[in-house]
């Protein structure tokens, strides 16, 4: 199989290096100066073993490729804000044999929150969920770093909407040779719910900095606790933090890379780059959406959902929030009124 890797940023180039660096076909797909890097220089993966460039074919979208071929996946990894402009271009595509992408290519969405794979399943026949666990950081152009050792990452697939099938299994062997664990499980749902709670945080870390003193880390307990409240009223089962680290134990170990910059999560890397967006609509805002359909207050995750997003629009520099200030903000919202 040929992997087409729709957003090669710190998922996409992560997963693209890796599969490149076990003897897999990857073509990168990217735009901008990324594009531009990636074509000239090729992809710079920073990862423990030390860095590693991969001249591998890039494009900014499917025309460049002319048909697909037969045996293509996609692997949706752009941001969940920039999933329609991606389904619209690569969904039309001709495929060899005939048929376009949409209706015969498997499509993996690896992407955080959950409302990326419910908008590609309105345009593709064949898609799978992708439960990614993957530090990795993109902040420089042409260069990916990755310090997860001994795996990169794991990452869970099924079907979606649920379900598992042989094509899921061939995907997670390659995976497997390529640094990663790939479970392939029949309730992908119930990992990537848990993965949503945890990424509540990103919006935290993007508008104050790392999450590391006793403030940060009592107010984060609380935006979880709130999200949690929210997905038990809808009646979503998510895994445990205890199932979560059984699965992942000891497998995925942070280590210092040479000349790499700091890496925070998604979020803030999105406020480094200065693109203008961020996911917060479907983190914080997922929680926000489930609330008010089932009703049940969110304070909280609306605060931090409206707080990236003025960052990013206003490209604020990431982490420039006083902690205190958001701590109090927050304070404010949950303070009974008389």
């Amino acid at each position: 199989m040929r992997y087409i890797i729709i957003g090669a940023g710190a998922v996409g180039g992560a997963v693209g290096g890796r599969l490149a660096g076990a003897g897999h076909e990857v073509v990168l797909v990217a735009r901008g100066a990324h594009h531009a890097a990636l074509r000239d220089g090729g992809l710079r993966l920073r990862v423990p073993e030390g860095e590693f460039t991969y001249r591998l074919p890039v494009v900014d979208g499917p025309a460049q490729l002319g048909t697909l071929r037969a045996d293509d996946v996609l692997v949706l990894a752009v941001k969940t804000q920039d999933t329609r402009g991606a389904l619209d271009a690569w969904g039309p595509a001709p495929v060899e044999g005939g048929g376009t992408a949409a209706e015969r290519l498997p499509l993996l969405c690896a992407q955080n929150g959950v409302e990326g794979q419910r908008v590609a399943l309105r345009r593709f026949r064949h898609v799978y969920g992708v439960c990614v666990w993957l530090p990795a950081t993109f902040v420089e152009p042409g260069t990916v770093s990755a310090a997860g050792s001994p795996l990169t990452g794991i990452l869970h697939l099924g079907v979606y909407p649920h379900g598992t099938d042989e094509t899921a299994r061939r995907i997670a062997a390659d995976l497997e040779k390529a640094r990663f664990e790939a479970p392939v499980v029949p309730d992908l749902a119930r990992w990537q719910y848990a993965k949503l709670l945890s990424n509540l945080a990103n919006a935290v870390e993007a508008v104050t900095g790392p999450v590391e003193s006793e403030e940060a880390l009592a107010l984060v307990q609380r935006v979880r606790a709130e999200g949690a409240a929210v997905l038990d009223a809808a009646g979503i089962t998510y895994t445990s933090v205890e199932e979560q680290r059984a699965v992942r134990g000891d497998k995925i170990t942070l280590l210092p890379l040479e000349n790499a910059p700091r890496g925070g999560n998604s979020s803030w890397q999105s406020l480094t780059r200065g693109t203008g967006t961020i996911e917060a609509d479907y983190l914080n805002g997922e929680i926000t959406l489930l609330g008010r359909l089932h009703g049940v207050p969110t304070p909280l995750n609306e605060l931090l959902q409206r707080l990236a997003n003025t960052f990013a629009r206003e490209r604020r520099a990431a982490g420039s929030m006083p902690l205190e200030e958001l701590v109090r903000l927050a304070d404010e919202l949950e303070r009974p009124t008389r």
